[in-house]
């Protein structure tokens, strides 16, 4: 056991990160035991209880998620043992958690290299059944398998916590109800359920690359995560080109990573970022993902357009040198393809880079006129960026502030104050 120094705060702080990245593997692995999506989130709920009590007494385990594993699975076996359920179903799970016993340490067998075997994509799989709505298998997945909290989740989806809550009990009586099976579907069902999958895989990533709320500014291990499960998406079905877009827009993402926070964790946004920190073999495999995409089909959907800009940033040796007209014409292609004001907010900046600020405000301005970004914290902090380079700090002073009481996350919040500050 690695000792602990502190007992207290800051055990039931490291329990919280690692419960983040173990929980979706641990609910997955005890689905494919039990057979009960329900019964398994309270089992791995059992675990994350124990290890809160023990923990901080022992110290944190060497591989806590084997510790949480086994700690679950007995739980599941006392469970049905004492509840005496379906007596041969009971015998032949039984028989099942002790071989695995006898195997090891506890640890999760199924790796990346057996896509197949993998009860994390199983886990995505049976979230997003289609006998769920889009928005139940988006709050349902991003609640399994990224680790949020309903919280997040409704920040995420711009509603109510209650609502977000309500949408995935719902999901899981009706997968419930429905005796979904946990497995990976074949042939039609599969593709079925693939635009879902990548939706809900792309969330995930989104969440890791910036936080929506907490402390961090970013969580590497969701956008790991993300990025696992793309590649296992990617072996599962090599002749689907937005599967090879969103793994290549992942990988490029993911490659900024590192010049995305300072010494002390403080955000660094991309027009500031040292270059030279950029992951040079991430952005080489997402331009080998992009141009795989692009061999595969003559129309551009939603995740390689997105990619296509990404690669844009990833080509350029600095800002100036980016291709900025390209990467409006791309996002022009995008909001044709799927309107909505956040790629309008995105296109604004492009516009802004390669025509002025005054061009991109103006865009910008009537997205604030309309409405629908009125509770968005980055439509003022845009709006902020641009007025500074016009030369109208009082203005832009009042946006970064607006934008700093929207956002849910510290380290953001603090770097918008500290822009409102140098505003002055």
């Amino acid at each position: 056991m690695v000792s602990c120094r502190s007992m207290g705060a800051d055990t039931h702080r490291t329990i919280d990160a690692l419960w983040r990245i173990e929980s979706p593997r641990l609910i997955g692995g005890l689905t494919r035991l039990v057979r009960d999506l329900d019964l398994a989130e309270e089992l791995a709920q059992d675990a994350l209880v124990t290890a809160l009590e023990q923990w901080p007494r022992t110290g944190i385990p060497d591989n806590p998620g084997a510790w949480l594993m086994t700690t679950a699975r007995n739980r599941a076996f006392d469970r049905l043992r004492r509840e005496r359920m379906l007596a041969r179903h009971h015998e032949a799970l039984g028989h099942e958690l002790e071989m695995e016993q006898r195997e090891g340490d506890g640890r999760l067998e199924d790796s990346v290299d057996d896509p197949i075997g993998d009860d994390l994509l199983r886990l995505i799989f049976v979230a997003c059944h289609p006998l769920l709505s889009t928005e139940a298998r988006t709050a349902l997945t991003l609640k399994l398998v990224g680790g949020l909290t309903t919280a997040e989740i409704a920040r995420a989806f711009l509603q109510p916590e209650a609502t977000i809550a309500q949408r995935i009990v719902r999901a899981k009586r009706t997968l419930s109800d429905a005796r979904a099976p946990f497995e990976i579907p074949r042939g039609a069902a599969l593709a079925e359920r693939l635009s879902s999958v990548l939706e809900v895989t792309y969330l995930i990533f989104n969440e890791g690359y910036a936080a929506t709320a907490g402390g961090d500014w970013m969580r590497p291990a969701l956008c790991e995560e993300a990025l696992r499960i793309g590649r296992i998406l990617a072996t599962l079905t090599p002749e689907e080109a937005e599967v090879h877009g969103l793994v290549a827009l992942m990988e490029i993402q993911a490659s900024r990573l590192r010049a995305r926070s300072g010494t002390d964790g403080e955000p660094v946004l991309l027009m500031d970022q040292n270059r030279a920190l950029w992951d040079r073999l991430l952005i080489g495999r997402g331009l080998a993902s992009l141009q795989r995409a692009e061999a595969l089909t003559s129309t551009r959907g939603f995740y390689l357009l997105q990619a296509a800009i990404a690669a844009c940033h990833a080509r350029a040796v600095s800002v100036a040198e980016t291709d900025w007209e390209r990467i409006t014409a791309l996002y022009a292609e995008l909001a044709r393809l799927t309107p909505s004001p956040v790629i309008e907010l995105n296109r604004a900046v492009a516009v802004a880079m390669a025509h002025g600020p005054a061009a991109g405000l103006a865009l910008a301005d009537r997205l604030a006129a309309g409405g629908a970004l009125e509770n968005y914290h980055l439509l003022p902090s845009v709006r902020g960026d641009l007025l500074v380079r016009l030369g109208r700090h009082a203005e832009a002073r009042a946006e970064f502030e607006r934008a700093a009481k929207l956002t849910h996350n510290e380290r953001e919040r603090r770097l918008l104050l500290d822009r409102a500050n140098r505003s002055r």
